[in-house]
């Protein structure tokens, strides 16, 4: 193979510099990435070694556009690692993952790179904050330890990259092995017949000869507990779910382990403390406040609500039993069940006449499917997104599908960053696990989630940043999810609900009676989602602060008893061996994010109520004070700009039933 066969080794010729996926091959990316990574290097070390005195031009904006080729392989590599994933896929990941370590190991320990960074002036306050976050990224990277420590440090980001990449793939392979199958119909009454279809084509696709399979989603809860009449085929589910992730039992002790020993060699007591010291919450205590300001509420919540479940059921609850039983409540408390509402959540009408049409309404935003344009898989659809004046935005990939070499749960990434340095625009993909049928029709949770996911996608495409650094979702962890969240306030909007909640067969609207009662229902169920949220939450708070060593399964349990939150009807959403967010996801320490940015959320859904809601006008404001400047500008500072002052927390708690 010639060096000009390899499509990554110069920028993409495609609208948009969207990757040529149709050109791309697995024997391109090992030497892709052996190129991309010492041109790299060649460059850092012209930055390092300039005998001229540092400014920002040649040394921090050098920086900015250094990588190039690297970041292509990259983002396209672990794109497909996560989206459509191989054999040979998961082979190149092992063995890429620990050199990518070493690599930027290797840019933040040079002594000689972070004493020019040292040495610049910055001339405006763009320039100024840019400087200040290189500073603190290689002081966090440890450039300001000795020889020895910085030896010990580099060992341990190659073996956590390591453990990392050998935990999702065990997950991966554990969760497929573990779906659940089943041979005779009858023990799937409850479910609609094009969910029945469903189960039936999944099987085909694994290669199964008759019967049926029941894949398992990321989270504890499995969708179909809440509609199997078959209590034993719901405990046999529940049962294959919290069972995942045996083989990472011993290896995530392993990296609570390193990642303290890493977070005290660079000065901080424990790894929470190092995460919290880059977000906006500042300190582990302001995180351990707010927790334990909702636990109490909540727990008392959830007791209710499984007393009034066993007073329906006339037993004890089981966590297979919960969703199955409150689906029973939900319908006799508001005339509502979930299989009712799916055949008016059709998966195009979601897509086009809810999300997109409120991003049109919201924003001015219209879209146009480029079916000339190929995605890294045969299920991804791509659309161009223009501005309300005809100009162009970017582009948006949309991979809504479940599929065996896809990872569980839902995300967004970016294909190509916006930049005015580089006069890049965004291409960016939403990934979801929704079961193919024909039609696709959604739970109100997926629809929920296509709206969140999109939220993401929308502060990528939004992005109106100078410098690679700032953009799209470059801010801190504990603040990406605010726009995201946001955005799923459209999912029940009545312009934007009644405009996509069509039946899927008749085209007839949602009667406004099950719209009314649907919308009543939200605050049902409170007190078990947020339970099984801040279990979640605080066993990841415990990992990373009070981990001293013994199995996983033990410190699991004392961790949630001693968090208050040990109610055995209501599982963790995630149990550890298959909590992938802190695992190999990047939310280590920092899961509480989720509740943290729902606090800007539901204070961000108060404007928009206080300003009339679906107006031009406060999209235009939620988008050039917030959502175009990504990383530039301090977090909660473009808060306050959108908002007119700090967050407050009583509109979270009024929407969680907590006040």
């Amino acid at each position: 193979m010639t060096q000009t066969a390899n499509p990554f080794l110069s920028p993409s010729s495609l609208p948009y510099q969207l990757p040529p996926f149709q050109e791309i091959r697995e024997e391109h990316y090992v030497p892709a990435f052996e190129q991309g990574m010492a041109e790299h290097l060649a460059e850092i070390a012209a930055i390092a070694d300039n005998p001229e005195p540092p400014t920002f031009e040649n040394t921090i904006e050098a920086l900015e556009r250094s990588g190039r080729l690297l970041d292509r392989v990259v983002t396209v590599f672990f794109n497909q690692a996560s989206s459509d994933t191989t054999p040979g896929v998961q082979e190149i990941e092992k063995g890429v993952t620990p050199k990518l370590s070493k690599h930027g190991d290797a840019i933040h320990l040079n002594p000689r790179l972070f004493a020019r960074i040292r040495a610049v002036q910055a001339a405006n306050e763009e320039q100024q904050w840019l400087l200040e976050r290189y500073l603190t990224d290689f002081i966090r990277a440890g450039a300001e330890l000795g020889e020895e420590e910085q030896a010990r440090l580099r060992e341990l980001n190659e073996e956590l990259s390591t453990l990392a990449t050998t935990f999702q793939q065990n997950l991966l392979a554990d969760t497929n092995a573990r779906a659940v199958i089943v041979e005779d119909v009858a023990e799937l009454d409850g479910l609609s017949p094009d969910a029945v279809q469903g189960l039936q084509e999944t099987a085909k696709e694994r290669g199964l000869d008759a019967g049926y399979l029941v894949a398992l989603a990321l989270p504890t809860r499995q969708p179909a507990l809440s509609e199997l009449t078959h209590r034993g085929l719901r405990e046999r589910i529940h049962k294959a779910s919290v069972g995942r992730g045996a083989d990472n039992a011993e290896l995530i002790t392993r990296v609570a382990r390193l990642r303290e020993e890493r977070a005290r060699l660079l000065g901080y007591a424990n790894h929470a403390e190092y995460v919290l010291a880059d977000q906006t919450a500042g300190s582990t205590q302001a995180v351990t406040d707010m927790l334990s300001r909702l636990v109490p509420p909540a727990v008392a919540n959830a007791r209710k609500e499984q007393s009034d479940l066993e007073e329906i059921a006339g037993h004890a609850i089981q966590p297979w039993d919960w969703e199955f039983y409150a689906e029973k409540v939900r319908k006799a408390r508001y005339d509502i069940d979930s299989s009712r509402m799916r055949p008016y959540f059709e998966l195009n009408s979601v897509l086009e006449r809810g999300v997109f049409y409120a991003a049109q309404r919201l924003y001015g935003l219209t879209f146009r499917e480029r079916a000339d344009l190929q995605g890294y898989h045969p299920d991804v659809r791509v659309f161009e997104v223009f501005n309300e004046d005809g100009s162009p935005l970017g582009l948006f990939l949309g991979d809504f599908f479940a599929r065996a070499s896809k990872r569980g749960g839902a995300w967004m990434n970016s294909l190509v960053k916006q930049s005015a340095l580089d006069g890049t625009r965004p291409v960016v993909v939403n990934n979801l696990n929704i079961v193919k049928g024909e039609p696709t029709l959604l739970t109100f949770d997926e629809v929920n989630t296509m709206f969140h996911e999109f939220g993401h996608a929308l502060h990528g495409l939004f992005s109106d940043v100078h410098y690679p650094r700032f953009s799209g979702t470059a801010v801190p962890r504990d603040f990406v999810e605010y726009p995201s969240q946001v955005n799923e306030m459209w999912a029940t909007d009545p312009e934007i609900l009644a405009n996509y909640a069509k039946h899927y067969e008749t085209g007839e609207p949602m009667p406004q009676e099950l719209v009314d009662r649907m919308l009543e229902s939200q605050k049902f169920n409170q007190g078990f989602a947020t339970v099984e949220y801040l279990a979640a939450t605080l066993l990841d708070w415990a990992w990373h602060t009070s981990y001293t060593g013994g199995d996983a399964e033990t410190f699991e349990a004392e961790a949630l008893r001693n968090a208050g939150v040990d109610v055995p009807a209501v599982p963790p959403r995630y149990r550890s061996t298959y909590f992938a967010h802190i695992w190999s996801s990047g939310y280590s320490a920092g899961y509480y994010s989720y509740i943290w940015s729902e606090v800007l959320d539901a204070d961000t859904v108060e404007w928009f109520k206080e300003n009339g809601g679906l107006r031009r006008e406060n999209g235009d404001r939620f988008r050039q004070r917030l959502l175009s400047r990504g990383g530039s500008v301090e977090a909660l500072t473009a808060f306050r700009d959108f908002r007119g002052r700090d967050p407050q927390i009583e509109p979270l708690l009024a929407r969680r039933g907590l006040i």
